[in-house]
C-alpha cells in the first residue's frame, strides 16, 4: 500500500480492479475542510486518461509493473511482434493496444514492454526518437528559424509542424509524449 501523500509521477497503482500510472498530482489544501491530492491518471490497460480525487492520506494498492527491454521486429497484418533482447522471446501485441505508439516504432528500435503479473499492457518509448522526414513542402529563402511552422511527414507516417528551414531527407528528434519537433538529429 501507498499514501496518496507520497504520490510522485510515474507510480504505479490499482485503483477499481485497474492499473494506473500517475502522470500528474497536486496537493490541495483548501482554507475550509479536508486536505486532499488532485490526480490525473492513465489507464495502462485501456489508455484512458481520467482525473480522481483522494483524501490526503488514504491508501492505495501500489501495482508492481515489470518492464522487459524488447526490439520492435516487425508488422504481421494487425499484430506487432516484439523479441525480448536477453532471453530471444517473442511476443506480439495487437495494434489496437499499441495505436499511439506505432507513430514512433521502427523496426529494430528498443523499447520498455509493461508487464503486470504477467499481462502485458503496452510499450513504454524512450522520451524522444529520431525519424525522417520524408514529405514536407521545400523551405524558402528569407524564412526565419522562428518565423513559424509548416506540416512535415515522417518516416513511420506521424505529421508533424515543424520550422520552415526543414527539408525533404532531414533527420529530427521529435518528442514521444506530446508528437512535437525538439531539434534537428546531428
Amino acid at each position: 500500500m501507498i499514501s496518496v501523500n507520497d504520490f510522485k509521477t510515474g507510480v504505479t497503482i490499482e485503483v477499481d480492479g485497474d492499473i494506473w500510472r500517475v502522470m500528474e498530482f497536486q496537493h490541495v489544501k483548501p482554507g475550509k475542510g479536508a486536505a486532499f491530492v488532485r490526480t490525473k491518471l492513465r489507464n495502462l490497460r485501456s489508455g484512458n486518461v481520467n482525473e480522481k480525487t483522494f483524501r490526503a492520506g488514504e491508501k492505495v494498492a501500489k501495482a508492481q509493473i515489470d518492464n522487459r527491454k524488447m526490439q520492435y521486429l516487425y508488422a504481421n497484418g494487425d499484430t506487432h511482434a516484439f523479441m525480448d533482447t536477453e532471453t530471444y522471446d517473442q511476443i506480439e501485441l495487437p495494434e489496437k493496444s499499441i495505436e499511439y505508439e506505432l507513430k514512433f516504432l521502427q523496426e529494430n528500435m528498443e523499447v520498455q514492454v509493461i508487464q503486470y503479473q504477467g499481462e502485458v499492457l503496452g510499450v513504454e518509448l524512450p522520451n524522444t526518437v529520431v525519424l525522417e522526414v520524408t514529405a514536407t513542402d521545400p523551405g524558402i529563402k528569407g524564412d526565419t528559424a522562428s518565423g513559424g511552422s509548416k506540416p512535415a511527414t515522417l518516416s513511420t507516417g506521424l505529421t508533424v509542424q515543424v520550422p520552415f528551414f526543414i527539408n525533404e531527407g532531414d533527420k529530427l528528434i521529435i518528442n514521444t509524449t506530446d508528437s512535437s519537433y525538439v531539434s534537428r538529429a546531428q
